[in-house]
Formats: structure tokens, sequence, C-alpha cells
């Protein structure tokens, strides 16, 4: 079958085909003033803090028992999260498009859709349903799993108001993200193909740019961040945002988990 990425698709392909994303009979379209994830970013004061929604992963499995998550997008934002994404892909995260609905009528704060996309009709159902940012994979484009390359995508996306977080794992992927038109860049530390993490993935690769060349992109790092200590290595490397989702999801206490990652400063 081959790696995880590889089954990851494959996943994603059979819930494309079996109408999972054919929504607008199931959930009501929501109508709201669409909000900047890269402009939040680019504003955030302290860590722009991404925080994510899901109760489940591959690597880890159940992270959290279900609960409201209208509740728990709205402790995130006030814990000083800079934006909220949530989990749509539901075999893998159990995650739900009536989550990402319910969340866009709880906050006003930038929202993400993190799914395997490889169609645009789940570009579609993001913009029915409110986000303003959807995450895409440039190595699920590479390999040939998406209906159209990169920069069409991102182009489709952009016409329906969407803004683009374009995941990379490795210095030949950040490259070629750089000449994309997507307004961010995401350094996943987590290998897709094994599903092993390693914080300095993202140090290694920022390592071979210079800020020239990164110019205006927003660049974020994704998975593995466990601490306050690991927001301020991964700032000392270049990084505007982070993205977090499982030590945020396993925590005693979310709201005060998330502070404390948004608060991190160096020490005088």
């Amino acid at each position: 079958m081959g790696d995880f990425l590889d089954i990851l698709a494959a996943t994603a392909k059979k819930n494309i085909d079996s109408g999972y994303y054919d929504v607008e009979s199931k959930i009501q379209r929501t109508v709201v003033a669409k909000a900047s994830l890269k402009d939040a970013i680019k504003k955030c004061r302290k860590n722009a803090v991404i925080s994510e929604i899901k109760f489940s992963s591959p690597s880890s499995g159940v992270l959290r028992k279900r609960r409201n998550v209208k509740t728990l997008s709205k402790e995130m934002v006030e814990a000083g999260a800079v934006g909220i994404s949530v989990l749509t892909e539901p075999s893998y995260f159990s995650g739900s498009l009536e989550n990402l609905a319910e969340v866009r009528l709880s906050i006003h704060a930038p929202l993400l859709m993190k799914d395997i996309i490889l169609s645009r009709c789940q570009i579609d159902v993001a913009h029915n349903l409110g986000a303003d940012s959807i995450l895409l994979i440039l190595s699920l484009f590479e390999r040939g799993y998406c209906e159209s390359d990169i920069n069409e995508m991102i182009g489709y996306a952009h016409s329906k108001g969407l803004e683009v977080l374009l995941e990379t794992h490795t210095a030949e992927e950040f490259r070629k993200a750089l000449s994309t038109n997507a307004e961010m860049i995401g350094i996943n530390n987590r290998d897709l193909r094994t599903l092993k993490v390693n914080l300095y993935t993202t140090k290694k690769i920022l390592e071979k740019f210079g800020r020239a060349e990164i110019d205006d992109k927003i660049v974020v790092s994704e998975s593995g961040i466990k601490s306050p200590e690991d927001i301020l290595l991964l700032r000392k490397c270049g990084v505007h945002a982070f993205l977090v989702g499982s030590s945020i999801m396993r925590s005693n206490n979310i709201k005060d988990f998330i502070a404390r990652l948004v608060n991190a400063h160096e020490q005088v």
C-alpha cells in the first residue's frame, strides 16, 4: 500500500467518493465576514498560536473525550489563540464538518479547515461552512493524488476567498512552496510517511533560507510543540506562528496551557 501518507490519501479519496463532503442538505451554509489568519499573525504582539481542535490522531489515539466544540473554541480564543484550526478528517482524526460549522458560529477569530484535501469539493465545503483558510499538503500534489496542480488549487481557494497554509516537510518542498501564491508556509515536524516527529525539522529547513528568500511569507511550525520552551526555540529559528494540537487537547487546563504558550518570553 505504501507509507502512511499513501494511506491518508487513499482514505481521503474514499471519503470524497462516499459523499462525506456533500453537506448542503445536512449543514446550513454559514455566511460570515472573512477574517485573515495571515493578518492576525502579523499583528500579533505575543506568540501567534493557532490552536487546533482534534479529538484523536493516528499516532496517539484518543487525545480527549469529546466535549462541546463551541465552548472549547471560545476558551481557546479567550486564552489568546490567534486562530483556530478544526480537523474535519473523520477516519483518523475523529474530525467532522459539523464541528467546523459549530466553531464558526461561536468565534470571530480566523478559522482554518484542516483536512487531507485532494479536491475542489473540499474547498467548496470550507467556503460554505465559513472557514477563512485551508491546509494544503504539498507532498500530496507531488505524488499526484490531487485533482489539479498546486498552483491551480491555490488559485481556486483564493477565488473562494480562502487563504492557504501550504504544508511542507523538506527543504526542497519549502523552496517550491516559496514560489507559489500561498500566504503561509507550514513546516510539519511530523513526517507523514512514518508519523515520526522531530521538532528540529523546522530549524534545519529554515537554516537553508535567508530572510530575503522567505520575503513576506508567513512561516508556521506544525506538530511536536509541547511547551513554552519549544515556542521560544522555534521563534529563534524565524518562525512566525505555531500550530499546536495534541498537547493542547491533552492538557488538563486548556486555557492555562495556551496562555503559557502565547505569553512565553525569554528571561532577561
